[in-house]
């Protein structure tokens, strides 16, 4: 395995062992992988090809890629992701960041009036994702951030405090919004946002191992349907918002007709407003309580 222990040597070797494992971008990921253990950026791993790796560097690798292999995420193995052009520290604990959910955080921007003091609140923050991207950008929004995970909660914080936001944001371990109505903040709050969980147990078998079997389950699950934390929002959202405040969620593909059905049945909400993501796909909804 080490006749030649190369940085080279090293690549050709993670990247044959996720192949073998059915990584569909062994290529890509073998190279971060490397620069990784290697501290180095990606891009200077080809004019360092010949340069020597020692043997602790290339057991470390091996390590990493057995990881990898076992389908491990390379967001957990790694310890970060990327969302809205910012490095967030990602654990077990938490969902690791998609680019869709950009989408979310770009619809709550629009629907806060910037000449006030707005409340924002991030529903199910995990890696506090959202809530952050969100502090970075409004600079006057008072923003909180609950979840139901304390350890979710822990990476959130931490997130904040890497981006030097800690202070414009407060947490709150809640089931949903049950923790706002104890603080007192019943029509209070301008924008509620989340990405809830919005996977139906019937799809579980259906889910790539590295979501299924890695992520955690209560931050994917909703139950029989998919869209029970939407119902629940829609619901318990009326008693928080201000008049003409906002409700934005993200939804699952193929989810919008029920969410948008739940939101009629439940009443108290102008129609709701849909936004697709860059695929074309359904991805967010807005529900606007009335003025």
């Amino acid at each position: 395995m080490a006749e030649s222990k190369t940085i080279e040597a090293l690549t050709v070797w993670v990247r044959h062992a996720l192949e073998q494992a059915g990584v569909e971008t062994a290529a890509q990921e073998s190279r971060w992988l490397v620069a990784h253990v290697l501290e180095l950026e990606s891009h200077h791993l080809a004019s360092k090809a010949q340069e020597p790796v020692s043997a602790e560097q290339w057991a470390h690798a091996v390590s990493l890629a057995s990881r990898r292999a076992a389908r491990e995420p390379l967001q957990y193995i790694l310890g970060t992701q990327e969302f809205c052009g910012l490095e967030f520290q990602v654990s077990p604990a938490v969902l690791i960041p998609r680019p869709e959910t950009e989408v979310l955080v770009q619809e709550a921007v629009r629907a806060v009036d910037l000449d006030k003091e707005s409340v924002l609140v991030d529903v199910g923050t995990g890696s506090g994702c959202v809530a952050v991207a969100l502090a970075t950008i409004l600079g006057n929004a008072r923003i909180v951030a609950v979840d139901r995970s304390p350890q979710a909660l822990a990476v959130a914080r931490g997130n904040a405090e890497r981006h030097a936001v800690a202070e414009k944001i407060e947490w709150m371990e809640s089931d949903l919004l049950s923790a706002l109505r104890e603080q007192g903040m019943a029509g209070t709050v301008d924008i509620i946002v989340s990405n809830p969980p919005y996977i139906a147990e019937a799809d579980w078998a259906g889910l790539q191992p590295e979501v299924r079997e890695f992520e955690p389950r209560a931050a994917l699950f909703s139950g029989p349907t998919g869209t029970e934390f939407h119902e629940r929002l829609l619901r318990e959202s009326k008693e928080f918002l201000v008049p003409g405040g906002t409700l934005v969620m993200e939804i699952g593909q193929g989810q919008c007709a029920a969410v948008r059905q739940m939101a009629e049945r439940i009443g108290g909400y102008a129609p709701i407003r849909v936004v697709k993501d860059e695929a074309g796909i359904e991805r967010v909804v807005i529900a606007r309580r009335p003025d």
